[in-house]
């Protein structure tokens, strides 16, 4: 076995949403694996602060985009193509959810902006930045990463319907844009994390121990697992993983 098998060193990463919870912890754990990582977030002040953070391990740089409109898509591309010529991970991680009674579920702030960001914000950023993956993978394997949720692939019992279905969508659009881009060398793949203490999941973050008692394993995630993860599908472990999302849920999924 290749001592380098899992190994990320060297490699350049973005990941949007990297400021905090599961992006950090992702970005976290490629920083002190060696790699160049680039984070983004809607909120300069927490990007700025966490690339600071994370920069006492490694190169941590900071770019501030929302990335929930085209606009902040393209601007991120953009930044990352001056500064960058090759791409090698991608991690579509930017995401956000709702949660409404049926009756009164709202349309652009709940049905809209859940959607775009979790769904169409990652297919149109990888589309932008093709060309630094492209030129990534005339030497390796180039990744693209998405973070979608157990929720989109079973129902849980919180009224979060927009969210369910643009994870779901996401799920199949990492299949759809895997098919596409394999024969390049781009392998695309997801991740579907469970309960993991974040500001997104205040209910695992909040409530630990009584969401611990729903899940098989019989605690929330870690920072750990989650860097297991993501660093075995960024790394050469990874590289014949292709449409696949990896369930990181210490069991939930099949509980359910």
């Amino acid at each position: 076995m290749s001592s380098d098998l899992f190994s990320i060193a060297g490699r350049v990463a973005l990941i949007t949403g990297g400021g905090r919870g599961i992006g950090k912890m992702i970005a976290a754990a490629f920083v002190k694996a060696g790699a160049k990582v680039y984070i983004s977030s809607r909120k300069q002040a927490v990007c700025d602060a966490t690339a600071a953070e994370l920069s006492a391990f490694g190169t941590c740089i900071s770019l501030p985009f929302d990335v929930s409109g085209m606009e902040g898509v393209k601007g991120l591309a953009a930044a990352i193509a001056a500064r960058e010529p090759k791409l090698d991970i991608l991690l579509n991680n930017a995401g956000v959810a709702w949660l409404e009674a049926i009756d009164t579920f709202p349309e652009a702030k709940g049905w809209d902006r859940v959607v775009d960001l979790n769904m169409k914000t990652p297919f149109f950023l990888t589309q932008a930045l093709l060309p630094q993956l492209r030129a990534a993978a005339k030497e390796r394997v180039a990744k693209v990463i998405n973070i979608a949720s157990i929720d989109g692939i079973s129902v849980n019992p919180q009224e979060t319907y927009s969210y369910a279905a643009s994870k779901a969508g996401l799920i199949q659009l990492t299949r759809r844009m895997a098919v596409q881009l394999a024969p390049e060398q781009i392998a695309v793949s997801g991740i579907a994390p469970g309960a993991f203490a974040s500001d997104m999941n205040t209910v695992a973050r909040d409530q630990a121990e009584t969401t611990a008692k729903r899940i098989p394993l019989r605690r929330i995630g870690t920072d750990e697992d989650m860097a297991g993860a993501a660093i075995y599908l960024a790394s050469r472990a990874g590289d014949y993983v292709v449409g696949s999302t990896l369930i990181v849920d210490g069991g939930v999924t099949h509980a359910r």
